[in-house]
């Protein structure tokens, strides 16, 4: 696996070794030894899977408070999405700054989503199933947002026609945000 680091500190892309051939592909999606090699030491415990049926849905920005954040390592398995993370330490100096990248069933490639930053996505295609592995299960009372379309985030993304849940219509802006990560 090849690893790459981003911009905002521990926010990783990871490129699996794929071996091809006239019957399709193999490759091992993750392995804990080569992750402990490369510094990613997380023990995930659970998987979510969604699947968008259309273009242009965006899911996000979410994250959950301490103590019980989520570390995230997020892949598509069909179609392609543009993701972005933020983040949102307080004592970081890249806070408010996000980060944009396409994962799609072509590049397979993943990416490492640390505590304390939001994460959101944007279909670039129909039918896009993503599965993610998280270090921490679900909890309703720490589950918070960051509005998609903050305006002092800036985020490009790549769709004139959002289709948004209810509920990430509804999250505050940053600045607002209920935060505890420092």
């Amino acid at each position: 696996m090849k690893v790459i680091p981003l911009n905002l500190e521990g926010a990783k892309i990871i490129e699996p070794v794929v071996h091809g051939d006239h019957r399709g592909f193999f490759m091992e999606s993750y392995n804990e030894q080569i992750m402990n090699q490369h510094g990613i030491n997380y023990a995930f415990i659970q998987d979510n899977q969604s699947l968008s049926a259309e273009a242009g849905v965006i899911r996000g920005l979410h994250y959950q408070l301490n103590p019980k954040a989520q570390t995230k390592l997020i892949r598509v398995l069909s179609g392609a999405i543009y993701d972005v993370i933020v983040d949102i330490r307080k004592s970081s100096p890249t806070f408010g700054q996000w980060v944009g990248v396409i994962l799609s069933e072509h590049n397979r490639r993943q990416l490492l989503v640390p505590k304390g930053f939001a994460h959101g996505f944007c279909t670039l295609v129909s039918n896009t199933q993503v599965l993610y592995k998280v270090d921490e299960y679900y909890s309703p009372e720490n589950d918070r947002g960051i509005l998609w379309n903050d305006p002092a985030l800036g985020i490009d993304w790549p769709t004139s026609q959002a289709i948004l849940s209810e509920k990430d219509q509804k999250h505050p802006t940053l600045s607002d945000a209920d935060i505890n990560f420092h």
